[in-house]
């Protein structure tokens, strides 16, 4: 699975606002209303599911990543979304550090391998230094967007 087939491009966020993990989660979850990959009715139920998720283990994992997500019966398909963060989110990482990086994922409920793919994707992505910094330091939704087209053409050492 690539980055193509789930991140949706309008709905990237080179410059997220929020400052803490509630925040950052809901304007995520927004960025996907505003591109139409969310019902509005649908808003506070995903938000909520990602929360809960966040209660059993923080999504931050480290080397200032996260990667919330969840499953709701609301959507179709996998939706997702990158968002970056320039001043960080305490996200409770595992490592203690704040979260530059998100990758946040809405699946069906019924395709569980479309889900963990999309996550085996980021993971591994992530284990690569350069993409990691590259990202960090994009300034705009289209310099995301091309080191996710980079990265899904294996132009990283991932």
């Amino acid at each position: 699975m690539k980055f193509a087939d789930f991140v949706s491009r309008e709905a990237i966020r080179a410059q997220l606002v929020a400052g803490d993990k509630e925040g950052a989660i809901r304007e995520m979850v927004q960025a996907l209303l505003d591109t139409g990959k969310i019902d509005p009715d649908e808003f506070e139920s995903i938000v909520g599911a990602i929360l809960k998720r966040e209660e059993f283990g923080s999504t931050g994992i480290g080397r200032g990543v996260a990667v919330p997500h969840t499953k709701h019966p609301s959507v179709k398909h996998l939706v997702g979304t990158v968002a970056i963060s320039k001043e960080g989110v305490d996200f409770a990482s595992l490592d203690g550090e704040t979260v530059q990086l998100f990758f946040l994922l809405v699946s069906p409920p019924d395709r569980p391998g479309d889900h963990l793919r999309a996550l085996e994707n980021i993971s591994r992505q992530l284990r690569d230094d350069t993409f990691c910094k590259f990202l960090k330091q994009a300034k705009s939704a289209e310099d995301i967007q091309q080191l996710l087209d980079e990265a899904d053409n294996n132009q990283f050492g991932s």
